[in-house]
């Protein structure tokens, strides 16, 4: 009787201990989807005014703009390594300020002012993902154009605008994603570094893209194993749940900033069903060798959180997959099917 007390109070304390364990990390699930709540509800919103026509104009505008600017080109020149840099961004500023000024010269019907200012070759310029060129009215544009797994996938666009060369660019409209930080970005780089700024938000857009395309390619392979997918606008975290399995599976992936492609964060977690048993199964499950013995607490899964260290989404993933019945039944023994 003696032995059996002691083994109940062994085994009330590691309930607790679960129990305790499942309620922090619901308490931190629920933290999480909390903060993001108000995000996420923007989000709908902001979805919803898009459908209308007249926010729709925005992103047809500017991508008309940018196929005149182009299509009027006389130049376009591909821009490597160091050819890429403020000087050269200072000159593009004094084209487009330069082209305005001539144009507010000009008086109706009088076209010898006109002719008689000097007329700059229009040029575009190609940077890795960006592309370059002077719009009417002093602006600068700048076309994102993003790809995954070296296909093309969606353009975005910045239009910077500045009164005079003398004073410093501001963002004037965009077609970047709200919940990234394009006016963090203007704040921090664009009055002192207008090339960071451009290649700044380039980064973010690559970045934001390539995570998306990840998470919708594995839903697209895998959609009937992954349940309960749930991740931040801004990606700076990845979750799901694998359930098909004898073990609940849950994959948490964090990322130090919006420019990492591979997750600063991960964590890999096994945790064991709840089951039925017979009479005589609960029984032994008082004992230190049932199912509910040491092993009722999660397990880490190392290899899994290897191969999300080291791999895209996608590769991981089918890693995980593959090994995952194999590593279930070396933790979990008393868990199998059979």
């Amino acid at each position: 009787m003696h032995i059996n007390f002691k083994s109940e109070i062994a085994q009330n304390n590691l309930k607790m201990r679960t129990n305790s364990f499942l309620q922090e990390e619901d308490n931190r699930l629920e933290m999480t989807r909390t903060r993001f709540a108000n995000v996420l509800k923007r989000h709908g919103e902001l979805a919803e005014r898009l459908s209308r026509d007249s926010d729709k104009t925005i992103f047809e505008r500017l991508q008309r703009e940018f196929e005149v600017a182009r299509a009027s080109q006389t130049q376009e020149i591909s821009l490597d390594g160091e050819q890429w840099n403020d000087g050269l961004l200072a000159t593009i500023r004094e084209r487009v300020h330069m082209e305005a000024e001539r144009k507010a010269m000009q008086t109706p019907g009088d076209m010898s002012m006109l002719h008689s200012l000097p007329c700059h070759d229009k040029i575009t310029y190609k940077v890795a993902n960006k592309v370059i060129c002077c719009l009417e009215g002093a602006r600068i544009g700048i076309q994102y154009e993003t790809s995954f797994a070296g296909e093309p996938c969606e353009v975005f666009h910045c239009v910077l605008e500045s009164k005079s060369f003398l004073e410093k660019m501001t963002v004037l409209e965009h077609t970047v994603p709200f919940f990234l930080p394009i006016r963090e970005a203007e704040t921090e780089f664009l009055s002192s570094n207008a090339m960071k700024f451009i290649d700044h938000v380039g980064d973010l857009l690559q970045a934001y893209v390539d995570r998306r395309e990840q998470v919708r390619l594995i839903k697209e392979l895998y959609g009937n194993q992954i349940k309960e997918l749930y991740h931040s606008l801004p990606y700076h975290m990845v979750e799901f749940v694998l359930d098909d399995y004898d073990c609940k599976v849950t994959v948490s992936l964090r990322y130090a900033d919006l420019v990492s492609i591979l997750p600063s964060g991960v964590s890999v977690l096994a945790w064991p069903m709840q089951r039925n048993y017979s009479t005589n199964t609960t029984t032994m499950s008082r004992g230190e060798s049932g199912p509910v013995g040491s092993k009722n607490i999660p397990e880490r899964l190392s290899y899994a959180e290897d191969a999300l260290r080291t791999m895209s989404l996608p590769e991981a993933y089918a890693e995980i997959v593959l090994n995952l019945s194999k590593a279930l039944q070396e933790i979990f023994p008393h868990n199998s099917s059979t």
